[in-house]
């Protein structure tokens, strides 16, 4: 699981071009948006895009989880996970 968050977090720094933060920056339970990491709207529709890519789950606007997927990196990684043991 600590693979899959390094990749998570790496691939929130190179999606959004983040210039000022590392991955070793972001911590795994901070939020991602608002307080935490500060993303916004925009920000999760390009992470979502990335995060589709790489990883080859789908995130729905019209899923009211969707928001709690992207809590933090914890829940990304917990969603991930989730979806690759449903794809095998």
């Amino acid at each position: 699981m600590d693979e899959l968050k390094k990749e998570i977090k790496e691939c929130i720094v190179n999606a959004l071009e983040l210039e000022d933060v590392t991955a070793e920056d972001i911590v795994d339970s901070e939020p991602l948006f608002g307080t935490g990491l500060g993303l916004d709207s925009i920000d999760a529709l390009e992470l979502g895009v990335a995060l589709k890519k790489k990883f080859g789950v789908k995130f729905s606007s019209e899923n009211a989880e969707t928001r709690e997927h992207f809590a933090s990196v914890n829940a990304l990684a917990d969603f991930i996970a989730k979806e690759r043991g449903n794809a095998q």
